[in-house]
């Protein structure tokens, strides 16, 4: 396996999917490769975390 250069499908910046994290995805069963930069990645996540503490009205109403 060799490192294979992406381009982030957010910001278009170019970033090294390298052969460590090709195994890792392999193990963990993913099927596809990153479409984000670890930046964006760590943005999006930080998006719906935040999105998800919003309080809205989910389960009971107590």
């Amino acid at each position: 396996m060799a490192d294979k250069v992406i381009t982030c499908k957010d910001c278009n910046a170019e970033f090294v999917f390298n052969e460590s994290e090709q195994a890792f995805y392999k193990e963990k069963g993913f099927d596809n490769e990153p479409q984000r930069c670890p930046d964006c990645r760590r943005a999006r996540k930080q998006q719906r975390n935040n999105d998800n503490r919003g309080g809205g009205n989910y389960g009971n109403r107590w």
